[in-house]
């Protein structure tokens, strides 16, 4: 089947003008409580990051090379 490029571009215009619109999704109640909950969670990260123990001889997976 040829189908040139000016019939291509007309089929997937009228292909496209016929998909309805998106609607956004629905946004949180108030986007404080977002803001809390993420700052909640990186304090609770924090905490048990800094709850191991790390010998100081550990050295690190990566080398700096300049």
């Amino acid at each position: 089947m040829k189908i040139t490029r000016r019939k291509l571009a007309a089929a997937l215009i009228a292909g496209t003008a016929a998909v309805p619109a998106q609607t956004p999704p629905p946004q949180s109640a108030a986007p404080d409580d977002d803001l809390k909950t993420a700052r909640d969670r990186m304090r609770a990260n924090a905490a048990a990051v800094a709850g191991q123990n790390l010998p100081m001889a550990t050295e690190p997976a990566f080398q700096f090379k300049a």
